[in-house]
């Protein structure tokens, strides 16, 4: 496994600058998720680290060497797309051979055999590696898509949106699995996904992209809660996290400047009407088991809110409404330093 550096990349494709002033270290065994939505530059990202395109400014080092001009094929990295892209005519165990028997990296037969087989046993595929491509699953698919990155041992793993494609519970199995694989391994993976579940349960450390840009980087946990601005906080939490102007939070001690407050649903607290500053009234109650989503009207804005199953609320209840720790965040939107107390 290798570190992987980028530097001041830039890549502009016509007027639109799809990548801007990029930095970013993915550390050796490292696993690391860039977040955003889809054309925030997270593909050209990768394709930038594969060589499939050159940056514009900038450099692109792996352990320590440049590699900004050298092609694809010189660069060790194992890319896995957001579609299988398996060969539909061979049997598993070939489409897992195939990186192994191409004519730059060829290995020798045993060798080969030893590799497949250990890859199949890690990902709980061994019983297939006689069926074709074709007579697989989605799940198993995108397992031998992923099988053929792992075969290589590769200086680094590029990941694209590798499970958007799958249905929720296998999207659930393959997360769990390839945080298993990876630590097992010591690999090093740079992943790319909208998907905030994916970012917070796997990676080591997420970087938020928007328009090219690399607006944070931090551990899941320090993303949650220190964001650095509106728009890093809104994408991470479910329910996604509430914005309330300023202005209807006169009696809500808050820092110099605030103009917009970010409520998470830990920040607040209901409770019956009991002569409180902030009331709400409850619109809707959704019941989800476990839990209950609220959702709340609070002068002409909408609050949505976890709350305890056994809570009685019902739809036009008004509640006190009480804030603990919410985020402030200026005209701009950057978040600012002093927290509500």
């Amino acid at each position: 496994m290798a570190d992987v550096t980028l530097r001041n990349v830039t890549k502009r494709f016509g007027a639109v600058e799809a990548v801007r002033d990029l930095s970013l270290t993915v550390n050796d065994g490292e696993f690391m998720v860039l977040l955003g939505p889809s054309g925030a530059g997270k593909t050209t990202t990768l394709r930038l680290i594969t060589g499939l395109e050159t940056p514009d400014a900038g450099s692109v080092m792996i352990d320590g060497r440049d590699v900004t001009q050298d092609p694809p094929g010189s660069r060790d990295i194992a890319f896995v797309f957001q579609q299988y892209s398996l060969y539909p005519h061979l049997t598993v165990y070939d489409n897992l051979a195939f990186p192994l028997r191409s004519p730059a990296r060829r290995v020798a037969e045993p060798i080969i055999r030893k590799r497949v087989e250990q890859t199949a046993e890690l990902l709980h595929i061994a019983s297939k590696l006689n069926n074709r491509a074709t007579r697989l699953s989605g799940g198993e698919m995108q397992r031998v898509a992923i099988g053929r990155a792992l075969v290589r041992d590769p200086s680094i793993y590029l990941m694209d949106e590798p499970l958007s494609s799958l249905d929720a519970k296998l999207r659930s199995e393959l997360r769990l699995e390839l945080k298993r694989i990876q630590i097992e391994l010591g690999a090093t993976i740079l992943y790319v996904t909208h998907d905030q579940v994916e970012a917070m349960t796997m990676a080591s450390r997420i970087g938020v992209i928007k328009d090219g840009q690399l607006l944070q980087l931090g551990t899941p946990r320090e993303i949650y809660e220190s964001p650095s601005s509106s728009y890093v906080a809104s994408r991470l939490g479910t329910p996604q996290i509430n914005f309330l102007p300023a202005r209807l939070l006169a009696d809500v001690a808050m820092p110099p400047g605030t103009e917009t407050v970010g409520i998470r649903t830990e920040h607040l607290q209901l409770a019956a009407r009991n002569g409180g500053q902030m009331v709400g009234r409850v619109h809707r109650v959704e019941h989800l088991g476990e839990q209950n989503h609220i959702h709340l009207d609070y002068k002409g804005e909408t609050l949505v809110t976890l709350a305890d199953p056994h809570q009685p609320l019902q739809a036009g209840q008004e509640v006190d409404l009480h804030l603990v720790h919410p985020l402030c965040f200026d005209r701009a939107g950057q978040r600012l330093a002093a927290a509500v107390h």
